[in-house]
């Protein structure tokens, strides 16, 4: 333990193997230390330690990252946050402060029970809030509410100047605050670039109440959900096609924000051919008008447009917090193994991108029932906001696509799944040099699911540089906030911001 109370593990301590463990398994830490660091003050002596030491630190919320940003070899000092957990109403703020090591799940049970509002995040209970924020924060109330960041009022960080000297900033998207650029940077310009986050403030734009229940969204009481699978063994390419069209095409139809079909969200899952069927969520808040019939409309655009009966097709409603919203988190495997590529989508698949898609989740060489495309709708109020507004620029996108290999648990097979899903990833952005190009159709992609590979020119052939597919024209003003905030660059990862030179 350090002088001022912070946890320190070493790799002698039998706590170190578990600690040391990313949600990515194929990615181990080494550092020399791992600080479980509880306030603030622990955060500065730790990162003027480091600095003075000449240590690489890295920090992390809950862990959940796709690559090695907190697990490269050169980093030698991995502060932990998850001691930082707590989640009250701050009334001179008129807020409610998070500090960044709370999980999602314990975000929504506090919100939910004292108060009975909630924030569009995530839907996975065990993803760190530090992370999630940073990167913009998107989950299934986001076309009703927009991004987590929409709401984010300020943040508590810790940079280091450029006479390595640790400073705490509370930076507010006020106006006239001198730290605004800072508060901007993190409204979806990732985590790990700038400096160390403390805590988040919440409060919606525009709220003039001092009552707590009337700062972010209401909860819903209840929602009304679907499930549809098909079998496999019921798809043509030609019906394969015609399905995944038929829910893109629809979203593009329905993605306004002021759509009547902004309160529904639906999650596309189409896992590889060798795990048989494949399926689709939607839920809607069960208390919006004429809810059922939405819900109907939405999935009668896919099960319209093919010619075979769902193996599975029901429909209930259920408690928001108690029942859905439990029974919808993907917790990590203890011992996964995971390759992830995303985008984002303006319009719906060309054809030639959808026979890659189904030659991919077809391809009879390769086995994974856990390979898969995920779809999921985006837009709604999301598309709001301006794109220079917040950091994350993507706001006239219909709906987010994830390609994945996930997850698999021999090492021995990592060569097998990587080749698989770069293969198919770049097959189906062939015609923009194997990534997602900002263009009529495709929108680059989200920081929070990074894929080094698009640093990488043989697998990025595009021309177009990763930052612009990840920030698009908001990148040279992170830039510039780096080269204020960060002048050493303490702060870095594989896909971190640079440092302006200008």
């Amino acid at each position: 333990m350090s002088e001022n109370g912070a946890v320190i593990v070493t790799p002698q301590d039998p706590r170190y193997a578990r600690l040391a463990e990313c949600y990515n398994h194929r990615f181990v830490g080494r550092p020399d230390e791992i600080r479980l660091v509880a306030t603030t003050a622990q955060v500065v002596d730790a990162l003027a330690e480091a600095v003075a030491t000449g240590r690489r630190p890295a920090v992390r919320s809950g862990g959940h990252c796709f690559e090695d940003f907190t697990a490269a070899g050169d980093v030698r000092m991995l502060l932990d946050l998850s001691p930082m957990a707590a989640v009250r109403h701050d009334p001179e703020r008129r807020a409610f402060m998070i500090e960044a090591g709370a999980t999602l799940g314990q975000v929504y049970q506090v919100l939910h029970d004292g108060w009975g509002v909630t924030i569009p995040a995530g839907t996975c209970f065990e993803v760190g809030v530090g992370g999630h924020i940073t990167g913009g924060g998107y989950g299934h109330l986001s076309r009703r509410d927009g991004l987590v960041v929409d709401h984010l009022y300020a943040i508590e960080i810790v940079v280091v100047d450029a006479a390595g000297r640790p400073e705490v900033i509370v930076a507010t998207r006020d106006p006239e605050d001198p730290h605004r650029a800072l508060w901007w940077a993190h409204t979806g310009g990732g985590g790990g670039n700038f400096g160390v986050v403390t805590r988040f403030w919440l409060r919606s734009p525009g709220v003039e109440s001092d009552d707590p229940a009337d700062l972010l969204p209401r909860a819903p009481r209840a929602v009304r959900r679907r499930f549809v699978q098909w079998s496999w063994d019921t798809m043509t390419e030609e019906r394969f096609a015609r399905l995944v069209d038929g829910y893109c095409s629809w979203l593009a139809a329905h993605s306004a924000p002021d759509s009547p079909y902004r309160h529904l969200w639906s999650n596309l899952i189409i896992t590889h051919r060798s795990s048989e069927t494949f399926g689709i969520t939607s839920v809607i808040d069960a208390d919006v008008p004429e809810a059922a019939r939405l819900l109907s409309d939405h999935l009668a655009s896919m099960t319209e447009a093919v010619d075979v009966d769902p193996v599975v097709d029901t429909e209930d409603v259920a408690a928001w917090m108690s029942e859905w919203m439990p029974s919808y988190s993907w917790p990590s495997d203890p011992r996964g193994r995971y390759k992830h590529k995303a985008a984002y989508l303006r319009r719906p698949y060309s054809r030639g991108q959808l026979t890659a898609i189904y030659d991919a989740l077809t391809d009879p060489e390769y086995h994974n029932p856990a390979a898969c495309l995920v779809l999921t709708a985006f837009g709604g109020r999301v598309n709001s906001v301006a794109r220079d507004a917040t950091a994350i620029p993507q706001r006239d996108s219909i709906l987010k696509a994830s390609y994945s290999a996930g997850a698999w648990f021999d090492a021995a097979e990592d060569d097998v799944h990587i080749a698989w899903v770069r293969r198919y990833y770049r097959s189906v952005y062939a015609e923009s040099g194997g990534v997602p190009v900002p263009d009529d159709r495709s929108d680059g992609s989200y920081i929070s699911y990074p894929d080094a590979d698009l640093a990488d020119p043989e697998w990025n052939t595009s021309g177009v540089p990763w930052h612009v597919l990840y920030y698009k024209d908001n990148y040279h003003r992170l830039a510039r906030v780096k080269a204020r905030y960060d002048p050493r660059d303490v702060f870095r990862h594989a896909l971190s911001v640079r440092p302006a030179s200008d």
